[in-house]
């Protein structure tokens, strides 16, 4: 049975972000911790961008992008104190409360090293970021220009690195066993991908894949397991831990 606590904060967030935004996942326990709205955070390869549930919709675009392309924030809803257990698969909606945040998280592109600039859009205005204090202003459109310091951001080699426009999976267990791999890739069958003991103990398949960033877990004597040599977890939809690759 799925842990109450666990699968209530996920439906709740989950419910907000919408179940493109995996990068969110990755971010749960952070986003709990946050008491208030203020200055944009860098957390491992992105920015967590942050801002007051009292407006009525928030949206953020970089410079980068050349402004072409709105983003909009989230609502970070979270368990009330007094919620107790319950039964029914779906929590009652009386159970979680405005945090009073909105939320954006976007990922740090590689191509940029020294600053993120952006500019919000609260409700329906084109302003600076009022809790960011760090800003420039363009000296061809006079427009005022939030900020991000950017700090060298490690990229370690993926664990998951294969021939181009594949993803590599490696296991290592008893000599002899069965090990397949299943995730975003094949609708979670655990049953299609088995990898091939290439020296005992050493299991390993390249799949091909299109580019994109999928989510991935082992499958190892009818237990799920995630990759130990991969740090990036985030959790699925249905409250799962499970690993995260990319293919360029």
């Amino acid at each position: 049975m799925k842990n109450p606590v666990i699968v209530l904060l996920l439906t709740v967030i989950i419910g907000s972000i919408g179940a493109a935004d995996t990068d969110s996942f990755r971010f749960i326990d952070h986003l709990l911790q946050l008491q208030e709205p203020g200055r944009p955070q860098v957390l491992e390869d992105a920015v967590i961008f942050t801002a007051p549930s009292s407006y009525r919709r928030v949206g953020i675009a970089f410079a980068h992008e050349g402004f072409s392309r709105v983003y909009l924030f989230k609502r970070l809803m979270t368990p009330n104190e007094n919620s107790g257990p319950w039964i029914n698969e779906k929590p009652p909606a009386d159970l979680y409360r405005d945090s009073g945040l909105f939320f954006y998280i976007y990922r740090i592109p590689e191509e940029l090293r020294d600053t993120l600039e952006y500019r919000l859009i609260i409700d329906g205005l084109w302003v600076r970021d009022p809790l960011n204090p760090d800003y420039r202003m363009d000296p061809n459109s006079g427009i005022v220009r939030s900020v991000v310091i950017l700090p060298p951001i490690h990229r370690p080699d993926s664990p998951n690195r294969g021939p181009e426009g594949t993803l590599t999976f490696t296991f290592y267990a008893e000599p002899g066993e069965t090990v397949t791999v299943a995730g975003s890739f094949n609708r979670w069958d655990p049953f299609m991908y088995e990898l091939r003991e290439q020296s005992p103990g050493r299991y390993t398949l390249s799949l091909p894949l299109p580019p994109g960033t999928y989510q991935y877990a082992f499958f190892y004597r009818g237990e799920r397991r995630l990759d130990p040599n991969n740090p990036r977890r985030i959790y699925t939809r249905e409250g799962k831990a499970a690993n995260e690759a990319s293919v360029e």
